[in-house]
């Protein structure tokens, strides 16, 4: 509990603005890890230039942090949300486990620099992003997948 605690004292800035610190955490993973970018089709031809000015990145980036904030908030108790989650990105999305471990990074530094996010709140993210992706690669082998 002190892990999440720790990160959402520090989440009320990113919940303001989940547009713009979607797109900073997406145009951030796509420009670092360029590979990550072919895994969204729609996005896949926006040149590294545009990435930061395109509203669907944007709206995407936002998507995804409303749903990590969904998690964070039920504080470990998240099998109903994570369970789809986890569905759609190993059967649909065909995302692998170390695609978590990436944006996980990227969050952690958006949030370092964009809300200040201290050391302690860095490794109490990095934990509890540990145990949800643990719980993702716990859904894709029941899906029979290997992650």
């Amino acid at each position: 509990m002190a892990d999440f605690d720790s990160i959402l004292k520090f989440w009320g800035p990113v919940e303001a603005d989940y547009t713009g610190m979607g797109s900073l955490v997406l145009t951030r993973l796509f420009t670092e890890h360029p590979e990550t970018q072919k895994l969204f089709p729609k996005f896949v031809d926006i040149p590294l230039t545009d990435l930061s000015s395109n509203s669907a990145i944007a709206a995407h980036g936002a998507t995804v942090l409303k749903k990590l904030g969904e998690l964070l908030k039920v504080r470990g108790n998240h099998a109903a949300i994570l369970k789809p989650l986890a569905t759609t990105h190993a059967n649909q999305h065909k995302i692998s486990l170390h695609n978590f471990k990436l944006i996980t990074e990227i969050i952690v530094k958006v949030m370092e620099e964009k809300v200040a996010l201290d050391t302690a709140g860095q490794q109490a993210f990095r934990n509890v992003m540990a145990a949800i992706i643990a719980d993702i690669e716990a859904h894709y082998k029941d899906l029979g997948l290997a992650g």
